[in-house]
């Protein structure tokens, strides 16, 4: 098996589910994972991107050094070049100076394929002059595929395409036949996208004389919309879903229920179960809906999940920050593990990926909460005034400062002014946190502190 991405971008996760797909398929089949970066494309080729690659499938499990590679497709130029010269020699190629403009003129069609113009005119290699591979003109291509069955493709409606550039260099389709034959895949589990490149690579097995492999082409990733997932329009980068605070469980676990499912209607699943049911022959063809909604679900599953310490040490990148994790607002010596640790467990059923953590605590460790303006406006209206001074009041002569008498004490306010808890804690929560929302009040005032409480409830109502 192999996984051949090009590193031009951000890790999409329809590339990360074919990822893990080829990576369960080897292991249930005792073959071998060949991770190969087809870095030919040199304009667009960064280095970034392929470390990027390469730490994606570390995050989702597939680890450096417990696979093959990683071989870069550049590597293998040689051979890629020797095969182009064995089609020519053969007479299974041709040099062509067509250029598209005049391909249009001579069918006048701007849409229409190339012509086989210079099928017969004996032109040998030179400037500006790229290699074709000569498609038979009869019969068909039967492509043998683990989950669409056999597609068929008539050879006469396949056109001579490309194979190497007027600089000798191979262009993807013959690179891509070469590398899997030099390499000795016998599988190819890739996009659908990829589907209508099958009938002329498998040509170029066959011309090469080598068996193809076998093919499977997993269904394309939509969105809501059924558009299939756009690096241009929606949020495809596995990385950013990693720095928003996706847990990789959640988030292979949901990759792998892109047209496949575990028995009896289950989703959430360990992932030694997917790994035992996966079957290629299993997936459904029909696209494939990435719902973010569902996914979200799915990670606050797995966060609560979670043990309490496993909670709060998957929360540490964004609590100090990382290379590609932004610092939090508060400095490292604001920040108190021991109170962190406190309301915790608080967060931990509330928070749908992890870095919704920062909002959730930042008003413990900063010398003033962050103030939701629409909030504020909200909260502080007619009798916020006097209910923030009776709040003071009774907190200040409270004996006990603990989660069920301050929560009885507010109550007792609010009671004398008319107002339900829900109505008189409005003003408290937002003086205090900052927010509306939040983890539960009295909870994160018995944490806080009665001095810090205290201060800022006087520190609002001295703004009204």
């Amino acid at each position: 098996m192999r996984f051949a991405p090009s590193p031009t971008g951000m890790f999409h996760v329809g590339g990360a589910r074919s990822a893990l797909q080829n990576w369960i398929y080897a292991k249930q089949h005792g073959g071998a994972f060949v991770l190969r970066v087809e870095d030919t494309d040199a304009a667009r080729n960064r280095p970034e991107w392929t470390e990027g690659i390469l730490s994606a499938l570390d995050w989702i499990g597939i680890a450096r050094g417990s696979y093959e590679g990683p071989y870069f497709q550049s590597a293998n130029a040689d051979e890629q070049r020797a095969a182009a010269g064995r089609l020519y020699s053969a007479g299974r190629a041709y040099y062509c100076d067509c250029t598209r403009e005049m391909v249009q003129a001579r069918t006048g069609n701007s849409y229409a394929g190339y012509d086989g113009f210079c099928r017969d005119r004996n032109l040998g290699p030179g400037e500006g002059r790229a290699l074709r591979f000569r498609t038979p003109d009869e019969g068909e291509t039967r492509v043998v595929d683990l989950i669409r069955g056999e597609p068929t493709f008539e050879n006469a409606k396949i056109e001579d395409f490309v194979i190497a550039r007027a600089d000798g260099s191979p262009v993807f389709l013959l690179a891509n036949v070469v590398d899997d034959i030099t390499q000795g895949i016998t599988h190819v589990i890739r996009a659908e996208e990829h589907l209508p490149n099958t009938p002329k690579q498998q040509l170029l097995w066959d011309a090469l004389g080598v068996k193809p492999p076998i093919w499977a082409h997993v269904p394309v990733v939509v969105n809501e919309k059924r558009q299939k997932l756009s690096k241009r329009r929606d949020k495809v980068a596995l990385e950013a879903y990693r720095d928003e605070g996706y847990l990789a469980d959640a988030m292979r676990n949901y990759l792998m229920l892109l047209g496949w499912a575990p028995s009896n209607d289950r989703e959430i699943v360990p992932w030694s179960v997917i790994e035992e049911e996966f079957r290629l022959e299993d997936v459904n063809p029909s696209p494939a809906f990435f719902d973010e909604k569902k996914l979200r679900a799915f990670n606050g599953e797995y966060i609560r999940a979670l043990t309490v310490d496993g909670f709060i040490a998957a929360c540490q990148p964004w609590l100090t920050g990382t290379a590609t994790i932004p610092a939090p607002p508060w400095s490292p010596a604001e920040f108190d593990a021991a109170a962190f640790a406190q309301v915790a467990p608080l967060a931990q059923t509330r928070v749908a990926v992890l870095g919704e953590i920062v909002a959730n605590v930042d008003f413990l460790f900063l010398a003033e909460p962050a103030v939701d303006e629409a909030a504020w406006a909200k909260a502080m209206k007619d009798g916020a005034a006097d209910l923030l001074d009776a709040a003071a009041s009774a907190y200040e002569a409270l004996s006990e400062w603990e989660a069920g008498a301050l929560k009885d004490t507010l109550e007792q306010v609010g009671a004398e002014r008319g107002l339900k808890l829900g109505k008189a804690q409005a003003p408290v929560r937002v003086a205090v946190t900052g927010r509306s929302v939040g983890l539960p009040l009295f909870e994160s005032l018995a944490v806080l502190g009665r001095e810090r409480t205290l201060a800022r409830i006087r520190a609002a109502r001295a703004k009204l």
